[in-house]
């Protein structure tokens, strides 16, 4: 058995075959790098490959990209406003179905299991929260942890596949994909890394309950705000994965930013100091809201559960936690 980050000579072989040609040669003969990079990254296990795509090919994705349609632009409420998503990719031009070919190919799923080390790795057809994002001048993207199972399937979510297609973006532009150690912490105990969306930039996270990412809002300059941030998402799956990671299911979760450290008494707002603050309290507004529509959602099933014939079943299940609860009461001490 090879040792862990060394590539197999069958490994070596089969990345010479026309699928995995997409990808630039360098890339393919650094996999044994690729995994000690990916182990040692903080804040969490992640990677960045630059030139990833063969240059010819990541052109022809950036001239087959979907134009932005409000339509397909809907937040988690089912508001416009959003990102635009497009799911199906192979529908999308040429280019796009042979890049889908390769992402569901056997050969790329070993070659991203062997640089990740996450083998057994399950492709995603329904492309669920991926696909093409774009995203335009004063959008941003809260920090925020996926969510961790595939909503058909139940298989466990583990990585996440974004290549950027922008060919000229700047710092100050903002639109970097941030990564943070935790953003319920203060600014100052929350370090975060930021990745420009460079084209053909590829990156590589493992998918937990500390993946948190995001990035701030778009500032696009005078003569510059016809561009847009625009990106391909593909997310992988396994069967399993380990006892110590598990969580109970659970949606996308945000964290809305706080205020800017500037703001302090003494303070002159500005115009768009106060834009800013409005944003982020319709932000919050919106994502109590979210919250309390989904809270009715499960008060319906368990309703539903303790109208029906499975009440009895109910009652079996938590008596356990029933039986508990009155013990705690007679141990309380007397007031």
């Amino acid at each position: 058995m090879p040792l862990v980050g060394s590539t197999p000579t069958s490994f070596r072989q089969n990345s010479q075959l026309t699928v995995l040609a997409l990808i630039q040669s360098p890339v393919r003969e650094r996999s044994g790098q690729f995994i000690r990079e990916f182990r040692s990254a903080i804040p969490f296990h992640h990677l960045v490959i630059d030139e990833f795509l063969a240059q010819d090919f990541c052109r022809q994705l950036m001239a087959e990209f979907p134009a932005f349609d409000r339509e397909h632009a809907r937040n988690e409420m089912g508001e416009v406003g959003g990102k635009s998503v497009f799911q199906n990719l192979p529908r999308l031009g040429p280019a796009y179905a042979r890049l889908d070919a390769m992402l569901r190919s056997r050969e790329f799923l070993a070659f991203v299991g062997q640089i990740t080390g996450i083998l057994d790795l399950r492709y995603d057809p329904d492309y669920v929260g991926g696909g093409t994002h774009e995203n335009l001048n004063g959008q941003d993207l809260d920090p925020h942890v996926d969510f961790n199972y595939h909503p058909r399937t139940q298989l466990h979510r583990r990585l996440n596949l974004i290549i950027f297609l922008n060919p000229e973006w700047h710092e100050a532009w903002g639109g970097a994909l941030e990564l943070h150690v935790n953003p319920w912490l203060p600014p100052s105990e929350n370090p975060v890394k930021t990745i420009l969306p460079i084209a053909n930039r590829c990156v590589i996270f493992e998918t937990s309950e500390n993946s948190w990412h995001g990035f701030k809002r778009i500032h696009l300059p005078e003569g510059k705000q016809n561009l847009s941030r625009r990106s391909i998402a593909v997310y992988y799956y396994t069967r399993q994965r380990p006892t110590e990671e598990i969580a109970p299911n659970h949606s996308t979760v945000y964290v809305q930013r706080p205020l800017p450290e500037y703001f302090r008494a003494g303070h002159v707002l500005s115009d768009e100091d106060v834009a800013g603050v409005r944003n982020l309290l319709v932000r919050r507004d919106m994502q109590i809201r979210f919250l309390y529509e989904r809270e009715k959602e499960v008060s319906e099933v368990m309703n539903s559960i303790l109208r029906s014939n499975s009440f009895r079943l109910y009652r079996a299940l938590t008596w356990p936690l029933r039986q508990c609860r009155d013990w705690m009461k007679m141990r309380r001490p007397l007031e």
